[in-house]
């Protein structure tokens, strides 16, 4: 609380409304400066994509040492799954840069994983435990599987 706010005098005082236009647009800019829920999620999705291809990618090399009779099956399973990856990877690194939001690798200790974000003038430090990250991935990988299913069901 100010000195004026306690002061009745000073409610009695006028003031030019474009000095309240700018007090005004002064107290709103840095929360809307400030990384958005939407906007975070974005950013965790973005971090865990590359992980999920990389799993992807080893899952799609033992498969192509195995003997399986549906190997090409597989294969071609895998593979639509990596496109739709680094399509999504790609369409959040376009709305992120729109959004000027940047991500940068920082640093891994044992059970975190931090990421720094730097928006809109500000910086954040973003960290996931492998936990969730575990479990994250665990739940994308099974959501682009069932995308791939029905997509399937569809054409068959």
């Amino acid at each position: 609380m100010s000195k004026l706010e306690g002061n009745e005098r000073w409610k009695t005082k006028m003031i030019m409304t474009e000095h309240v236009e700018q007090y005004e647009e002064q107290q709103h800019e840095p929360i809307d400066k400030l990384i958005t829920i939407e906007e975070r999620t974005m950013v965790r999705d973005l971090i865990l994509l590359p992980y999920i291809d990389t799993m992807v990618g080893k899952s799609l090399k033992e498969i192509e040492h195995s003997s399986n009779i549906l190997t090409r099956a597989y294969l071609m399973a895998g593979q639509a799954i990596q496109r739709r990856i680094m399509q999504d990877t790609y369409q959040l690194q376009k709305e992120l840069k729109q959004r000027n939001i940047k991500v940068l690798a920082d640093e891994q200790e044992e059970f975190l994983v931090y990421h720094k974000i730097l928006c809109r003038g500000y910086q954040e430090r973003f960290g996931m435990t492998r936990d969730v990250m575990r479990t994250e991935i665990s739940l994308r990988l099974t959501k682009y599987t069932a995308e791939l299913g029905t997509i399937l069901k569809e054409h068959l």
